[in-house]
């Protein structure tokens, strides 16, 4: 397959995009990693250091993912990192309005959103649970790790007490979480292996979404990819570019820092933006606004 790289002329990108917007009929949202750090939800850096710098001197590691896959040694310590972890990543609201400004661009459309994120930045931002799938898990959420059943629970009250009553990076062993059921311990609902719980929640968003897909095809659909990468293509990249190749009034739009392409095929149908998301879509409301 051959691959068309986004080309120079960043505002005209910008302008046909806020044209394709304004003619579609559905916007299909597609958004990975890149996107909450556009948000200021950055794993290193400034904000790493603010928050795991006690963690970085004494285990060595420099970024709040490489945290998430540190061999602690005691079940306590690694509650301690990763209470900070969700608690940052899913309780405090993001540091820029990106998510917001997105919100205001798309509430008057029929749209829907997929996303491998799993920081809730979605739903703080106003967009409607109906219309959001959440495919890699939430940061909000514990499941069993054995686990002995297809169940998740909110984590909200466990991890805020975890964050405060952590000592010299050890929650008390009292607060550490186990299933109700088969007390296993817990942990959290994040795709990782084949463990990974998808709930009846996850299963309800996962048949709103295909259905959604079913009874807008042949629409005149916008498919806008925002920061997603090639970790996980098949979940929402691939699936957009064989959409769009499907349909003769689709347009696939990709904003990405570094990543923005698409397929040759496709390239008449396209718009491929490599530029900071929040940037560009702070851009189109000021566009939509004159």
């Amino acid at each position: 397959m051959k691959i068309k790289r986004a080309q120079d002329g960043t505002l005209s990108q910008i302008t046909e995009l806020k044209n394709a917007m304004e003619h579609a009929d559905v916007v299909i949202i597609g958004a990975g990693a890149g996107l909450s750090t556009s948000a200021g939800f950055t794993y290193s850096g400034e904000r790493f250091k603010e928050h795991f710098s006690d963690f970085e001197e004494k285990y060595g590691f420099h970024d709040m993912y490489s945290g998430g896959f540190y061999p602690f040694e005691t079940p306590e310590e690694k509650w301690a990192y990763w209470s900070r972890n969700i608690y940052y990543n899913r309780y405090v609201s993001a540091p820029k309005p990106v998510y917001n400004e997105l919100y205001r661009l798309v509430e008057e459309k029929d749209y829907f959103v997929i996303t491998t994120n799993v920081d809730h930045c979605f739903q703080k931002a106003g967009f409607d649970k109906k219309r959001l799938f959440y495919t890699q898990g939430d940061y909000g959420l514990f499941q069993c790790s054995v686990p002995c059943r297809m169940e998740t629970f909110d984590n909200e009250e466990a991890v805020t007490a975890m964050l405060h009553q952590q000592k010299d990076m050890c929650i008390p062993s009292s607060l550490l979480p186990t299933c109700p059921y088969c007390k296993s311990p817990m942990t959290t609902n994040l795709r990782a292996d084949d463990r990974f719980v998808e709930d009846e929640g996850w299963h309800r968003a996962a048949e709103r979404y295909e259905s959604f897909l079913r009874e807008k095809h042949g629409r005149k659909i916008l498919f806008l990819e925002l920061g997603v990468g090639y970790n996980t293509p098949g979940i929402i990249k691939y699936p957009f570019w064989q959409m769009t190749a499907q349909s003769k009034d689709a347009v696939y739009a990709c904003v990405n820092m570094t990543q923005a392409a698409c397929p040759v095929e496709i390239e008449k149908q396209s718009i491929l933006i490599e530029e900071d998301i929040g940037t560009v879509i702070h851009s189109l409301l000021e566009m939509s606004a004159k």
